[in-house]
């Protein structure tokens, strides 16, 4: 039986370079489910795989749409699907990375579809979220969908906006869209996923940050700066030197910030995997090791 192998786990704990490892060793073609490294415009804040590993092994959905087009979990799942079989006419093994647990559902399973956006809808409700801000706004998701402001990052006013706007057009909550379980698939999907003591992956985070200011998000993000209030900008690494642009913060405490945020999300990544016991649990060592213990795996599973 075909097999998708699926590698997952928080951010910056080494999962692009396993991946790849893994598609080397088994000979196959990657796809991504890393929701942030879909733009094309977003290469530093990212963290994408290097051009060298890009040229290595060909994967799918890096930089392939502008932060300027709208793409949400629904049209990421028909596309990666369309993807999948086109790559199972070809290997009997593919391999998909990523730490966006909706994205990796919308592989594995089949989401609702969820109302298109209206402007006229959304703009009502952005109008009214700049004259009353972000408490407002937190009122109101909570009121309507108690279930997705209990799971929703409070300082996301992009996704607490879109889960008002879609009460607004359908009168169900967001939450309410939920994902169909049990999708039949004519192929095996199989979950690793990647972890490590909370110390060591929060001083891999830090140390990352450090190495894309180096690299240039700074710069990065003040070239985007004019397109800020794009759903694709509203993330960690860009929205806090955006505050430093318009003079909110200083640049060590935008940089400051961009490391806790990034702690921040790596937890509530944590929180999303753990609600899963088909995921296969892998410590985190040097590559050949885990890649080891996949392939012993690989021949019980």
């Amino acid at each position: 039986m075909k097999k998708l192998i699926i590698i997952c786990g928080p951010t910056g704990i080494g999962k692009t370079d396993l991946s790849i490892t893994l598609a080397k060793h088994l000979n196959c073609e990657i796809i991504s489910a890393d929701s942030r490294q879909f733009y094309k415009e977003m290469l530093v804040g990212t963290c994408p795989p290097e051009k060298k590993q890009l040229l290595e092994v060909n994967h799918h959905f890096v930089h392939n749409i502008s932060i300027k087009n709208d793409y949400s979990a629904g049209l990421y799942q028909k596309d990666a699907q369309k993807t999948i079989n086109k790559l199972f006419k070809k290997y009997s093994v593919i391999v998909a990375v990523g730490g966006s647990g909706m994205y990796i559902d919308a592989i594995c399973n089949k989401l609702d579809e969820i109302p298109a956006s209206c402007k006229k809808t959304r703009s009502k409700i952005v109008s009214i979220f700049e004259k009353k801000g972000i408490q407002w706004l937190r009122n109101e998701v909570k009121k309507y969908d108690s279930s997705f402001y209990e799971k929703v990052d409070k300082n996301n006013h992009q996704r607490m906006i879109r889960a008002l706007e879609v009460f607004e057009i359908s009168g169900k909550p967001i939450s309410s869209f939920h994902i169909v379980k049990n999708l039949k698939n004519d192929y095996q999907i199989l979950k690793f996923g990647l972890r490590t003591e909370r110390d060591n992956l929060y001083s891999q985070i830090n140390k990352r940050v450090d190495l894309m200011i180096e690299q240039g998000l700074m710069e990065e993000a003040q070239k985007l700066y004019k397109y800020k209030n794009l759903n694709a900008l509203d993330t960690v690494g860009y929205k806090e030197i955006f505050s430093y642009v318009d003079g909110i913060i200083s640049k060590e405490e935008a940089i400051n910030l961009i490391k806790r945020n990034t702690r921040r999300y790596a937890k509530r990544q944590m929180t999303w995997f753990k609600k899963f016991n088909d995921i296969h649990w892998i410590e985190k060592a040097d590559d050949a090791k885990m890649l080891e213990t996949i392939l012993q795996s690989l021949q019980y599973l």
